[in-house]
């Protein structure tokens, strides 16, 4: 069959810079989606996008649908024909409903019954005539919170549509895609090359618009950006801060990309560099520079979206621009100092955490005195953990949080320095929000860690003690996130902690607000530990592996995780598949009999292989033993996947449930312990093959 190679282009005007990318993946999706249900093969699809246009090349697709038979299904061959083999009446009928004769019939075979039918060739739709509509149904499907209607249009989309290129090979497919006729025509740079373009040639799209100052590939724009801005920074030994969502806006807000080197005043660099770098990244959209040890330096790169001929004036209007925005971190950060941290609580005072709970100095008053006890139990500075707590909120009041929000903590740390207050402290008024994300940073410092602990303890208790817990995917006070944050600060800080004595402080601490406390105690330590399939989940850990650790229900959290560690490692052990089936049998036996209680005697140990199993028991256990009190759950189960022969050989020689009720509870026994020692660390019973 012939093959084509296809352009599509709409030409609009400035899409939306956060959603191109989205828009772009979204129209090549779409549009593959709406080819393969029509039958058009193709080799590839290129996707570009640019901030007037989205465009897609469709290389080597089909001229047309393939042609195909279309069955349509008379009478059963014996209601067909008569006894001398006419057709009856069901059969003319069927015939002459489809206008056909005798010899244009087949059979085929249904189920049992052979049916008559008529094969009809039905030829395939040529793309020309299929192309637009999967275009526009494309277009229709694409995620579009709010479209726009343009003039008298009857169509609507993201935002105005101003041409239409729809291009097979060197010949114009007649269409009208979102009210536009479709031409050969497209447009170059706003600026430096508005004139209309006319393609000879969908392989001429790229080049065509690259002479008139347009990269249409998104990528190849992206790359253009790292590349000049790297160069930049390299000339000032410095480098550039790129986050991907902001090299993302960027590359969707410039055609032709040009990267120009500004600078600010020293004296700014006095302010905390994260006030700075927030306002010209948000505000400006600006890369800022650092040097090798992540200090700000007084250069921002701007990408301008015109090749000028004096790039000095485009430079100095930045310049101009963005020194109000800097003048005005440093104006909060100044009159911020004029009020120590301290002195704020009655600003706090003033500002209400939750109207059942109390203002943020009530938390901050519960989250000082949990901090310390929580400082207590992992041998910290209680004194420091008390000070950070009381502190921990007072920059909420400030005025550079007021304008930066973002900087919650932050601030405060930078504040609690300038007031010359220890290092610990002052460190873990900022660390208090760690983690904030998944797969964020931890805390550093104890007091940090004890500081993130309380406040997300007393945030859980506290809501769930007011019968406020999430519903459904609202969860306004983020107790999912917190809950995660508790499981990950005492596990990867390797703090040993009971989470049900750190819940039960918590509740205690807020002296009488709780409608029920020790309700509100148990919900949130259910809710917390709940949180620990989503975790291990994340990391990749099987449901089968989590749950026979569940099965125990482990106090600490850093204790589940090495049980979880543990069976992980055991799973893919060659001896575990046996010795799960073995555990799940040994645990259906013990669940009919009630309590076994007693020593095996060695004595009612008749048969070879029972024997054997007993001195298996009697050599591991010495050895495990001491690694269960260690923790070390990976090399207790190690040693116990050696009992697998000796279990294989039991269960094939010997009669659990003997006739002699002596041998039979001293074999309930003698499994008894062997399923204590593997229960000790996790119901195995519970894994999968």
């Amino acid at each position: 069959m012939t093959k084509h190679t296809v352009l599509f282009e709409l030409g609009c005007e400035e899409l939306p810079p956060k959603s191109l990318k989205t828009l772009r993946d979204a129209l090549k999706a779409e549009t593959e989606k709406g080819l393969k249900d029509a039958g058009l093969n193709f080799a590839a699809i290129e996707a570009y996008a640019a901030p007037r246009r989205l465009a897609l090349k469709i290389v080597d697709i089909d001229a047309a649908q393939a042609d195909t038979q279309k069955r349509f299904d008379g009478p059963a061959v014996q209601a067909a024909y008569d006894a001398e083999g006419k057709p009856t009446k069901a059969l003319e009928g069927f015939m002459r409903g489809q206008g056909i004769t005798v010899d244009q019939l087949s059979t085929f075979q249904a189920g049992k019954v052979e049916k008559v039918c008529f094969l009809k060739d039905v030829k395939g739709q040529s793309l020309d005539a299929l192309l637009p509509q999967i275009l526009q149904t494309a277009l229709d499907n694409l995620p579009i919170a709010k479209r726009m209607r343009s003039a008298a249009s009857r169509t609507e989309f993201v935002r105005p549509v101003k041409w239409v290129v729809l291009l097979k090979d060197d010949q114009v497919i007649p269409a009208t895609i979102q009210d536009h006729s479709a031409s050969n025509v497209t447009y170059g740079h706003r600026f430096h090359a508005p004139e209309a373009i006319t393609l000879d040639h969908v392989n001429d799209y790229l080049t065509a618009l690259e002479s008139a100052y347009v990269v249409a590939d998104f990528s190849k724009r992206q790359t253009t950006i790292q590349q000049q801005v790297k160069q930049l920074a390299d000339e000032v030994n410095a480098t550039a801060i790129v986050p991907d969502d902001l090299l993302d806006e960027v590359t969707a807000l410039v055609e032709w990309p040009v990267a120009l080197r500004a600078s600010f005043e020293e004296r700014f660099l006095a302010v905390p560099q994260e006030a700075l770098i927030t306002t010209m990244q948000d505000n400006q959209k600006y890369f800022c520079l650092v040097n090798s040890e992540g200090k700000l330096q007084p250069y921002f790169i701007t990408i301008s979206n015109i090749e000028s001929k004096d790039p000095t004036q485009i430079i100095e209007g930045n310049e101009k621009v963005v020194r109000p925005r800097l003048s005005d971190a440093e104006f909060f950060f100044l009159q911020d100092q004029k009020q120590p941290l301290a002195s704020r609580k009655d600003k706090l005072a003033n500002m209400v955490f939750q109207a059942e709970l109390g203002t943020l100095w009530d938390k901050s008053l519960r989250i000082a005195k949990l901090a310390s006890q929580i400082a207590i139990l992992t041998h910290g500075d209680r004194a420091a953990a008390e000070q950070a707590g009381l502190l921990a909120k007072c920059d909420l009041t400030s005025e550079l949080v007021g304008e930066f929000p973002e900087l919650q903590g932050t601030a405060g740390t930078y504040y609690a320095r300038l007031e010359g207050l220890p290092s610990e402290v002052a460190d873990a008024i900022a660390e208090q929000y760690l983690p904030r994300f998944s797969g964020d940073v931890l805390p550093q410092t104890q007091t940090g860690t004890a500081l993130a602990l309380a406040d997300r303890l007393d945030t859980l208790v506290g809501i769930f003690g007011i019968g406020q817990a999430p519903t459904g995917s609202k969860d306004p006070f983020s107790l999912r996130r917190a809950a995660i944050g508790v499981l990950r600060l005492l596990i990867e800080k390797e703090l040993d902690l009971p989470l049900v004595e750190l819940t039960k402080i918590a509740s205690e601490n807020y002296h009488g607000k709780l409608r029920e406390p020790v309700k509100a105690q148990h919900e949130a330590l259910n809710f917390i530990e709940a949180r620990y399939r989503a975790m291990y989940e994340d990391q990749g850990v099987a449901i089968d592996v989590i749950q026979s650790v569940q099965a125990l229900s482990p106090k600490s959290p850093l204790d589940f995780d090495h049980r979880v560690k543990a069976v992980n490692h055991f799973k893919n052990l060659p001896e575990a598949q046996a010795l799960a089936a073995a555990n799940k049998r040994v645990a259906n036996i013990l669940a009919k009999e009630g309590q076994i209680v007693g020593d095996v005697d060695t004595s009612l140990l008749v048969e070879d292989a029972e024997y054997a199993l007993f001195n298996a028991l009697q050599t591991v256990t010495p050895i495990v033993q001491p690694l269960l009190e260690a923790h070390n759950y990976t090399d207790a189960l190690s040693q116990l996947a050696s009992l697998r022969e000796p279990i294989d050989a039991f269960f094939d020689n010997v009669m659990v449930m003997a006739e002699d009720p002596k041998l039979k509870a001293n074999r309930l026994r003698l499994l008894a312990q062997l399923r204590g020692l593997f229960t000790a660390i996790a119901d195995v019973s519970m894994l999968q093959g």
